[in-house]
């Protein structure tokens, strides 16, 4: 795999995301229950302190031992993804609030957050339901379902406008149509990501791809055309077939978003895990290297993660008013930071990500490090009593 160059801007800033990510954690300070599984993450092993638990609300306690970044999933059979956690660093901890039925789940940790991961299987019992919960948090599920089929269902004519410039070879045409055909897809990644075939085929950058995959036959997706129209300065019949394949595949995502499994827990989770998504990949430039439209994909990201904040407030709030005052506040502040990068207030049009200095890309860090921080403690204060 050819080497992938960043400025020093850009390592710098990768080295404090990844640190402040790890470092946003919220340790366990009550060991044991029924209702906790710890999870010690070696480089080599994915150790779990129980493998049968309730069915319910259920909380993940996750402490990197080793010696790398890692990655922790609690997956259905079918490697479907209840709930994740990213980016846990070495010697930090981190835990996660889940809502799970009874049945069969993997515990997954991902050293390196490479490939399938080290697999523990548990097992949830009990009834088979999960215990009555608010109607509040149920309308918020029912609502923000809606959202995410409504994004799927208009990104389809934006990316078609994509890929038909694509397919006729207007480069410029291309280029103005990317970053906005991207946008419903980075509001509600979490859920895209659920499914866990589709985020690889369409998403996936350059150095994402796993060991033993070829990067001209198996890379794929909207950033292998950034590649051809940015970098290459060319398009051939290669990426005609390519902009087939990407409409194909988010077909098949607008079709399957319906079907998500959604829970008010997944929906905070989801939220956190977009802001994780900015810290390491948008403020640091990497996920749209050849482009620099970052700043388009941050603000869906922060949207996205908004959109599910505002539904499940209504509880969040009761729960923990200090919380919700706090995410209040954080979110516009980080709000009115993006817009000041904004070449208008009704576009969608950024400041191209190369344009911007070591200072402006701390400043952008800070802001969603300190929404972050409380924002990880949205699932607890959902499910609070």
């Amino acid at each position: 795999m050819p080497a992938v160059r960043l400025s020093v801007v850009t390592v710098a800033a990768t080295a404090v995301a990844l640190a402040a990510v790890t470092g946003c954690t919220e340790k366990s300070d009550a060991k044991g229950g029924d209702r906790v599984i710890e999870v010690t993450a070696t480089d080599t092993a994915c150790k779990v302190s129980r493998k049968e638990f309730p069915a319910g609300h259920v909380e993940i306690d996750v402490a990197n031992k080793g010696s790398k970044v890692t990655e922790v999933y609690l997956l259905f059979p079918d490697d479907r993804i209840v709930t994740e956690r990213e980016n846990i660093g070495p010697g930090t901890s981190q835990r996660v609030t889940a809502e799970v039925k009874a049945g069969d789940y993997r515990i997954a940790c991902k050293p390196g957050m490479k490939g399938k991961g080290i697999r523990q299987d548990v097992r949830a019992t009990g009834s088979g339901k999960v215990a009555e919960r608010d109607p509040r948090l149920d309308a918020a599920v029912a609502a923000y379902r809606e959202y995410a089929q409504e994004q799927a269902d208009e990104t389809l004519p934006k990316v078609e406008v994509f890929t038909d410039a694509v397919k006729a070879g207007d480069i410029a045409a291309a280029k103005k149509a990317y970053a906005v055909s991207r946008i419903g897809w980075e509001r509600t990644e979490p859920v895209a990501e659920s499914f866990g075939d589709i985020d690889p085929k369409v998403d996936v950058r350059e150095d994402g791809l796993e060991e033993g995959q070829d990067l001209e036959k198996d890379w794929t997706g909207w950033h292998r055309l950034e590649r051809s129209l940015w970098k290459d300065g060319k398009l051939t019949d290669r990426d005609s077939e390519l902009a087939d394949l990407l409409v194909k595949d988010l077909k098949d995502w607008q079709k399957r978003v319906g079907k998500a499994e959604i829970t008010p827990t997944a929906m905070a989770n989801g939220a956190k895990e977009l802001l994780d998504e900015v810290a390491t990949g948008k403020v640091t430039g990497e996920e749209e290297r050849y482009s620099h439209t970052d700043l388009v994909d941050f603000k869906a990201n922060v949207e996205g993660a908004q959109k599910s904040y505002e539904l499940l407030k209504p509880v969040a709030s009761e729960n923990d008013a200090e919380l919700a005052e706090e995410l209040d506040k954080r979110f516009a502040a980080l709000n009115e930071l993006l817009d000041t990068y904004r070449e208008d207030t009704t576009s969608y049009e950024f400041t191209s990500y190369d344009k911007l200095g070591k200072d402006d890309v701390k400043g952008l860090l800070d802001a969603v490090n300190a929404l972050g921080e409380p924002l990880s403690k949205l699932a607890a204060a959902v499910v609070a009593k």
